[in-house]
């Protein structure tokens, strides 16, 4: 099921982002102006668009050479000690995480096998570590009886 966001939801990510979303639509952009000399970066938040008769929300990042979209968003986790938020799309025992720093940084981390952010990181391959530790947020968002299906 994806995530339906709130007023309350949006109020949040512009506090830890620090930055005033303009509406157009069902659509929210963040426009994030780092200190000078950096690029900005841009969060686009798409909400209940229709696709093949069923809604999707859609998280669009544009930064200095790069374009990432997550589909599916089933949550979001916003910490305001981390300074980011961390948009996540979950499907078939995998998660994806969209991670949006205040600072206009951005990290993907793509089809994640859940087992390896249930189990202790300290024993993965450092290259593998790192995705663990950051999507280990999830485990704060309830998916128990997760599905795509409408009728849930």
């Amino acid at each position: 099921m994806i995530h339906t966001f709130t007023a309350e939801n949006i109020e949040e990510i512009t506090r830890v982002l620090s930055t005033q979303p303009k509406k157009t639509g069902d659509v929210y952009r963040f426009a994030i102006e780092p200190s000078e000399g950096d690029y900005k970066t841009v969060i686009e938040i798409h909400l209940g668009l229709e696709v093949e008769g069923k809604n999707t929300n859609i998280v669009s990042v544009y930064a200095h050479n790069v374009f990432l979209q997550l589909h599916n968003c089933t949550a979001f986790v916003s910490s305001e000690t981390l300074q980011q938020v961390t948009f996540f799309g979950k499907i078939g025992g995998q998660t994806t995480g969209l991670i949006i720093e205040k600072s206009g940084g951005v990290s993907l981390y793509a089809n994640v096998d859940d087992s390896l952010l249930n189990g202790d990181f300290t024993k993965l391959p450092p290259e593998i570590m790192m995705c663990s530790v950051a999507l280990s947020l999830t485990e704060s968002v309830d998916f128990e009886g997760f599905t795509f299906d409408e009728d849930n």
